[in-house]
């Protein structure tokens, strides 16, 4: 069941491919997201040391009274792939081009997963073909 989901991450990125991910969260966060709070727009992934980890989410305290004063909702929150996993990630050859982002955040079985998109910056004219494609698939649903 999806939790959070990044919806604009269609509209700027072509999204090459995704991976699931596992994600350290401390426990209000889980009852937060459990209640559908929280953001993905703007965050990204990052890799460092063999690590990934997930930067500019943003997840509100469960209970603003019960967290502690230092709580920071945007702080940077640790992936949790094995090696083999980022190597995968890296056979992409991550660049300029491509980039990682969130793509949603969704429970797994009682635990809380992230699905990792490998993505590349659209310009405006794959923009623009693109919003056309969508408004001749609008005109055909409404005319059948």
């Amino acid at each position: 069941m999806k939790l959070v989901e990044n919806k604009k991450l269609h509209l700027t990125y072509t999204i090459a491919s995704t991976f699931e991910a596992g994600i350290e969260l401390l426990g209000f966060e889980v009852k937060a997201l459990r209640k559908k709070l929280g953001s993905l727009e703007g965050a990204k992934i990052i890799v460092r040391g063999g690590e990934a980890f997930i930067v500019g989410a943003y997840i509100p305290p469960y209970q603003a009274g019960n967290t502690p004063a230092s709580y920071d909702p945007y702080r940077t929150r640790k992936l949790l792939l094995n090696k083999e996993e980022i190597e995968e990630i890296y056979g992409h050859e991550i660049s300029k081009t491509l980039t990682l982002h969130p793509f949603s955040l969704y429970s797994k079985n009682n635990l809380i997963k992230c699905e990792v998109a490998v993505c590349k910056k659209k310009n405006v004219r794959d923009k623009r073909e693109d919003i056309k494609k969508d408004i001749t698939r609008r005109e055909l649903r409404a005319n059948s």
